[in-house]
């Protein structure tokens, strides 16, 4: 499938790309080969084939999530060096007008 100069002009200006003369016509041909190899693609039989996300199975290798106790307020504030109202009291990283 051959792409056109106009086509390759709208997809550059969709992507607010901004092209040389010779970049148009290097994309203009590596579009058209990569439509080509598509094409390709599809004329190959895949009746029978399932469809799959990834080629490699995908499996979860993290632990089970379980709910467990957790630290108390207190237990969690215990060692934090300065606390408000039963917060983290951190010092302010921006200046006053940026917040």
């Amino acid at each position: 499938m051959k792409i056109s100069r106009a086509e390759v002009e709208h997809i550059a200006n969709l992507a607010r790309l901004e092209l040389a003369e010779d970049e148009i016509e290097q994309l203009q041909t590596d579009l058209s080969q990569i439509l080509e190899y598509v094409d390709q693609l599809n004329e190959v039989d895949t009746t029978g084939v399932l469809p799959t996300a990834h080629v490699v199975a995908q499996e979860d290798v993290l632990r089970q999530d379980v709910a467990r106790q957790s630290l108390s307020t207190e237990e969690v504030l215990a060692n934090a060096p300065e606390t408000e109202e039963g917060y983290f009291r951190v010092h302010a990283v921006l200046p006053k007008g940026e917040r």
